[in-house]
């Protein structure tokens, strides 16, 4: 959530980003009124309190007369103060509750517009010129059938639509990505993290994953616990309610975990294959910092990312995402999008946003920066969403045969194979 005295002392700031969004500009407004009501009652509650102890002492001195119309404005006073006492609870509850469905601030830098209305910053790699090398390229999933190496269709057997096996060297191949990507997160300074894929609602909604996402999200119903679609979330809420020191920081956690989307709303697309998928597995960078640091600390992700693919040897561009598509949390989201051969276009394979004081705030994490005590910045970035990146692979690195070729930084997680081979034709 955004900071109560900013949207006091600069309303037009906030109307600009909920504009730049696309969201709700009048919610401004709503909440400015509920927070004035939230604080004229919460004045006249203490006004209530003070008069009501003063009283107190007023009777306890008095006698006859006197203490019965002083116990008769008590009782009255009593019912004035739980009646004020009401009044502010509800405007309180109003207001948080209008304020979590404002969106971050936009960051000033954001192209403004929908999902297309992104800006390139940066390509890299060189597209691959299949007709020039003399075939037609396979898709991922034939692929993946010729390598033994992906089952949508037992997977639709046993758990429906948008669901798949990793068989045989797909499976390896999973395995020596999430271990390459480790490996890689492990010697930039993360600490590595197996974390919990159920969490309690307090943690979902605190990163920001229970207003416009929401309907992306399985709920199990008997128990009140979310499965996550990212380890974002289990990541932000570690340090849940939690004062760190200023000299912690940056804290940075790489975490791996099994991810679950219903992805509502993609009806129709990628039904193909396994790019858009209920299930997946994903390595997830997510770091803390004092929020001066926090765009510093943004570009640093980025580059992470950029090396991880480059390390693949995949051809990939990298975009600033528009307000439109960044999600409530984000001030400031980059996405780098592999080429993918058959569909020919860039896909995402890996996004990291600034989500500033957004997180923090909402989980009631701060930092102890000398005498102060502050919420501080928190910030994510996808470094190996696997099913995407096996797609990526598969599709830029065939060979006319069928075969794949590996890139040299999986090579010592399999076996020091550098090729992989058809098992089928």
């Amino acid at each position: 959530m955004i900071d109560l005295r900013l949207l006091r002392e600069d309303p037009d700031r906030v109307r600009a980003s909920q504009r730049a969004r696309g969201e709700d500009v009048a919610l401004v407004d709503s909440l400015l009124s509920a927070d004035e009501r939230r604080r004229s009652s919460g004045v006249r509650f203490d006004e209530l309190r003070a008069e009501q102890r003063t009283l107190g002492k007023l009777v306890a001195k008095a006698s006859g007369d006197e203490k019965a119309e002083l116990l008769k404005r008590a009782q009255q006073l009593a019912a004035d103060v739980k009646t004020a006492d009401a009044e502010r609870d509800a405007a309180d509850t109003e207001t948080q509750e209008l304020l979590l469905q404002l969106g971050n601030l936009v960051h000033p830098d954001v192209p403004v517009g929908g999902e297309e209305d992104f800006v390139t910053l940066e390509t890299h790699g060189t597209i691959r010129d299949f007709g020039a090398e003399g075939f037609e390229p396979k898709d991922h999933l034939e692929l993946g059938q010729i390598l033994g190496a992906i089952d949508v269709e037992r997977g639709a057997k046993v758990s429906g639509s948008r669901f798949y096996f990793l068989t045989g060297v797909g499976a390896l191949l999973e395995l020596a990505l999430v271990n390459a990507a480790i490996a890689q997160a492990t010697a930039a300074g993360f600490t590595p993290m197996l974390t919990p894929a159920l969490v309690r609602p307090q943690s979902m909604a605190g990163t920001g994953f229970l207003g416009q996402a929401a309907q992306d999200v399985y709920h199990l119903d008997k128990d009140d616990l979310y499965l996550v679609g990212t380890s974002e979330v289990p990541l932000a809420a570690y340090h849940m309610d939690e004062i760190i020191e200023a000299d912690r920081l940056p804290l940075r956690y790489a975490g791996f975990s099994p991810c679950f989307r219903r992805e509502a709303g993609s009806h129709g697309k990628d039904t193909k294959g396994i790019f858009r998928v209920h299930q997946f597995d994903k390595v997830e960078m997510f770091t803390y910092v004092l929020p001066e640091d926090s765009q510093d600390e943004h570009k640093r992700l980025l580059e992470w990312e950029k090396q991880w693919l480059t390390s693949l040897e995949l051809p990939f561009r990298v975009i600033d995402v528009a307000t439109g598509d960044l999600g409530s949390s984000a001030s400031r989201k980059f996405d780098c999008e592999a080429w993918i051969p058959t569909q020919g276009k860039y896909r995402e394979l890996t996004s990291t946003s600034d989500c500033t004081e957004f997180q923090s705030r909402r989980l009631q994490i701060r930092v102890r920066d000398g005498k102060q005590v502050r919420p501080l910045a928190t910030l994510n970035g996808t470094l190996c969403a696997v099913p995407r990146t096996i797609v990526a692979i598969l599709e830029n690195h065939q060979q006319a045969d069928g075969s794949v070729w590996v890139p040299e930084v999986l090579r010592p997680y399999l076996g020091g194979r550098e090729v992989l081979e058809p098992v089928s034709k």
